[in-house]
């Protein structure tokens, strides 16, 4: 066979080979893809997987009706103390923070001048009175005259005042506690020279405490005295109970509310002159909401919404049940309108009724519509009253 014939079957035989090649890469990528396309109208069929949630069915409560307000505690009797005259610091008898009794000594100036004094008033009076009961058994001898008593007692009478007038600045130059209490912060020194009106420390009475708070002018003829409150700190759960003691007795113009003063016992000094507090005045009348746990709100700026758990419509594309055997449900996104929150619970005014079945964890990660498997060992079980504990 010539040479250019061998050739040319030579190059017949290479692009056949190569032809075949690219025909069973061909089918192998075609077997692919027609795999891949069968596999995601399965998955389009099935629908995306279900996510596991837990889940709450909203209640009817019955929670006690309330206003609530921002209040300022304030204390019943706390005065800032001060030196009436002036005088250096001679005795301290107090601590910043020390609890007293009424009229106990808490600041001595120096008396040493008034003392002297007191001494020489005393001595004056002491001679009067000498010469006063000479004077009268004088006159009653009829050796001296009636006169001459009078002048001997009335300089008596003037002797005994300067005493008591000396004894009265020497008393003024010692401070006391005008009641029962615990004293502040300490302001002065012994050795410290002191100017009339200066603040030597403050004193608060034990026991209770005013908290101050206002209301819209609207709530007018639901507040009254005698009604109770609930009061709250920051770190408090429970709050402490009192009472209206004062309503004022007209509306606060600039602002149209009206001002309230409460009265509550501070028996574990929870609370300090000055500080915020939450307060709840409790009204008489109790309400029924359709309650919720807090972790079922959803929060967007659009608004309020929670999940209804819904059973699946026969026909829907998606499973029906788990590989497990759990039924398959659906999570519809409803929008509601919430009020007060107690405890881990919060009131829903619009929206939902009782009975509807919502998720109450979980439901962050969903959209609507989405398919949903119930696992309540992932639900945090919810309370009017939680307490929890330190860690």
């Amino acid at each position: 066979m010539p040479p250019r014939i061998r050739k040319a079957r030579r190059y017949v035989v290479v692009f056949f080979g190569l032809l075949l090649v690219v025909l069973a890469l061909g089918l192998l990528k075609f077997a692919q893809i027609s795999s891949l396309l069968k596999k995601g109208k399965e998955a389009e069929r099935a629908g995306p997987p279900p996510e596991a949630v837990g889940e709450a069915i909203a209640q009817l409560q019955s929670w006690e009706g309330t206003l609530t307000a921002v209040g300022s505690v304030s204390g019943v009797k706390i005065v800032q103390l001060t030196n009436q005259v002036a005088g250096r610091v001679e005795r301290l008898h107090f601590e910043s923070g020390q609890s007293v009794k009424k009229d106990q000594d808490l600041v001595e100036l120096d008396t040493e001048v008034e003392r002297a004094d007191l001494a020489a008033a005393r001595s004056r009076r002491d001679l009067a009175k000498v010469t006063v009961r000479r004077s009268r058994a004088l006159v009653a001898e009829g050796v001296l005259a009636q006169t001459e008593l009078d002048k001997d007692e009335g300089e008596l009478k003037a002797a005994t005042s300067a005493v008591a007038g000396v004894q009265a600045q020497i008393e003024r130059k010692r401070v006391r506690a005008p009641f029962s209490g615990r004293l502040g912060i300490r302001e002065v020194n012994v050795g410290q020279y002191l100017n009339p009106g200066t603040t030597l420390t403050t004193l608060e009475e034990d026991g209770a405490v005013y908290v101050d708070f206002s209301l819209p002018q609207q709530r007018l003829e639901s507040v009254r005295q005698g009604m109770g409150v609930r009061v709250k700190d920051g770190g408090s759960v429970t709050g402490i109970e009192g009472v209206i003691s004062a309503v004022d007795a007209a509306v606060d113009e600039p602002t149209r509310n009206l001002k309230l003063r409460a009265s509550v016992p501070n028996r574990d000094e929870k609370l300090r002159p000055g500080m915020f507090v939450n307060v709840s005045v409790v009204m008489p009348q109790r309400q029924n909401v359709v309650t919720v746990p807090v972790t079922a709100i959803v929060h967007a700026s659009y608004g309020d919404s929670v999940f209804v758990i819904e059973k699946k419509k026969p026909g829907s594309p998606g499973m029906d049940r788990t590989p497990d055997g759990k039924p398959v449900q659906i999570a519809r996104q409803q929008f509601v309108k919430v009020s007060e929150t107690r405890g881990d619970f919060v009131a829903i005014t619009k929206g939902l009724t009782a009975g509807q079945t919502v998720v109450s964890a979980g439901a962050f990660k969903l959209r609507n519509g989405a398919p949903v498997v119930i696992d309540n060992s992932v639900k945090p079980e919810p309370k009017l009253n939680p307490r929890p504990e330190n860690r």
